[in-house]
């Protein structure tokens, strides 16, 4: 069993293995098609990829805003922001203004990413 995390390559291998181990634990709906054995290694290996991301990646959360999760489904869904404009029943400069912080997003703006994006109800009323 590995112990520490040594470089990319083997972040990148252990990121595969904890996948799969993902992959077959909710193949049923629950984490209960793990063996004993697979779900600590799952652990196990969940440890050493979160210990080299705090040293060596230095995974910074990003902040979550209204903005960057709209930014986010831009990429998600491979519109351009004319598109998701257009998709929203908005202008493009008064989205470019509201992802770029220069515009308060307004009533119609939050409910056409409510509607049309999916984006939580509670999540945007509480990041106005």
């Amino acid at each position: 069993m590995i112990d520490k995390i040594r470089n990319e390559e083997q972040y990148n291998q252990v990121m595969v293995l904890i996948e799969k181990f993902i992959a077959k634990a909710t193949e049923g709906g629950s984490f209960s098609m793990l063996s004993v054995s697979e779900a600590e290694e799952l652990a196990h290996l969940s440890v050493l990829a979160e210990q080299y991301e705090d040293t060596v990646l230095k995974v910074m959360p990003l902040p979550v805003t209204i903005s960057t999760v709209v930014q986010h489904k831009i990429k998600e869904m491979n519109l351009t922001q004319a598109k998701l404009a257009e998709m929203l029943g908005l202008g493009t400069s008064k989205l470019s203004q509201i992802l770029n912080g220069k515009r308060e997003p307004d009533v119609m703006f939050l409910k056409a990413v409510h509607n049309k994006l999916g984006i939580s109800g509670d999540f945007l009323l509480e990041n106005v």
